[in-house]
């Protein structure tokens, strides 16, 4: 297991060799591929490089010696930019899958609109609500 103390301890035995350097450090084995960054950050077979794009990580992939892979998927790609941009189309989808679909408002978040700002629909769904006895309170 590593410890905080353990890397910090690495460090200071050798301060040239850092963790997970970013692609504008000097030391960093960078391939730059269309509008992708892939930074070398250790292994030997696969050599797990992370990907970033317009200075944002998006996750990592992986350099076999027959193939490249992404991690996100089962398939194996001939260029390192094919996986790239697998995982970039896989973060999209999962992105878009993620977001919250809009609830419509309940009555109560409707009755705290202004009159004028109802829709014909929210008035319908007001006319029909009926709230409970223990929401009323005598002014």
């Amino acid at each position: 297991m590593i410890s905080p103390f353990s890397l910090q301890e690495d460090q200071l035995d050798n301060p040239l060799q850092k963790i997970l350097l970013p692609p504008t450090d000097f030391n960093a084995e960078v391939l730059e591929i269309l509008h992708y960054k892939l930074v070398y950050v250790d292994g030997a077979c696969p050599r797990n490089h992370r990907v970033y794009k317009a200075d944002s990580m998006i996750g990592v992939i992986f350099q076999h010696i027959t193939h490249w892979s992404n991690g996100v998927d089962s398939l194996r790609y001939a260029e390192p930019v094919d996986a790239a941009v697998g995982l970039d189309k896989f973060l999209k989808v999962a992105r878009i899958s993620a977001t919250p679909t809009e609830q419509p408002p309940t009555e109560e978040e409707l009755l705290d609109k202004e009159f004028d700002a109802l829709t014909s629909d929210e008035w319908e769904r007001l006319k029909k609500y009926v709230p409970q006895a223990k929401d009323l309170v005598a002014a």
